[in-house]
């Protein structure tokens, strides 16, 4: 199987979406934020994933470009060379996804494909993508790519009117395909991290049982209870053993962080 820890950190983030949204906070982030994340293995830091944000123009259009790299690091790096960008062109707008990109390259591995979603082609509530892959195809009106989920989330999804056990899914179109994601939220935790202690929302992503998990709740996911509603921590227990993804640095965040030494 091929190395999939940088998908892991990417599917956590996949949640309904809401027309209309009482709890939005349109201000979670904004151009120029930087994010930073180690990815370990045990006592081993496996790899580094960063996260930035760009306004930008794409086609002449104003979009947030959002940009997501994932490098192995010590015996990984000498093993297995990882690096990873997933790229993604939202359209402030809607909040939706005009572009994806995915390139990847992991040891012998390679993997390119880009993406575009035109949303004037509406019809019975779906539109028309095009892959450079596998050319059109048909998906829901609704739709988001697995990295703009994320900042969607941020805006519209992370708030305290989730109430526990609410499972929440997501259409995405991830790895040239339909990808549905499910989460379930757990309620209010405070974490203990390497930037302190950060009161946060714990959720179960609904995990795939088989070649890697071994049951639907083995990851979980804490998300910053501040304004900026950020992915703080994520263990996942594998068959493989235990991985634990932790923010080391931030940098222009749009709101104070929130957590306490």
């Amino acid at each position: 199987m091929k190395n999939k820890l940088l998908f892991f950190i990417l599917f956590v983030f996949g949640f309904n979406i809401k027309a209309q949204n009482p709890a939005a906070n349109t201000d979670a982030y904004k151009s120029g934020e930087f994010l930073k994340y180690s990815l370990s293995y045990g006592w081993i830091t496996a790899g580094y994933a960063t996260f930035s944000v760009e306004d930008s123009l794409l086609n002449g259009v104003n979009t947030e470009h959002i940009e997501m790299k994932g490098v192995s690091a010590g015996v990984l790096e000498a093993l297995y060379k990882i690096r990873d960008t997933y790229t993604t062109f939202i359209d402030p707008e809607i909040h939706q996804p005009i572009k994806s990109i995915r390139n990847i390259r992991e040891g012998k591995y390679r993997y390119y494909n880009e993406v575009t979603f035109d949303y004037s082609t509406v019809e019975e509530d779906s539109i028309t993508i095009q892959s450079k892959k596998s050319g059109e195809h048909q998906v829901p009106y609704v739709i988001q790519d697995i990295l703009s989920s994320l900042y969607y989330c941020r805006r519209f999804e992370f708030n305290d009117d989730l109430k526990v056990g609410e499972i929440i899914a997501l259409d995405t179109y991830f790895g040239d395909e339909l990808y549905p994601l499910k989460m379930k939220f757990m309620g209010i935790e405070t974490v203990k991290t390497k930037n302190g202690k950060i009161e946060s929302y714990l959720f179960h992503p609904v995990t795939e049982v088989g070649r890697a998990f071994k049951t639907e709740d083995d990851m979980k996911l804490w998300i910053s209870r501040d304004k900026n509603r950020i992915p703080a921590l994520i263990k996942m227990n594998l068959k493989v053993g235990s991985f634990v993804v932790e923010l080391i640095e931030y940098k222009n965040l749009a709101n104070p962080f929130s957590s306490k030494k």
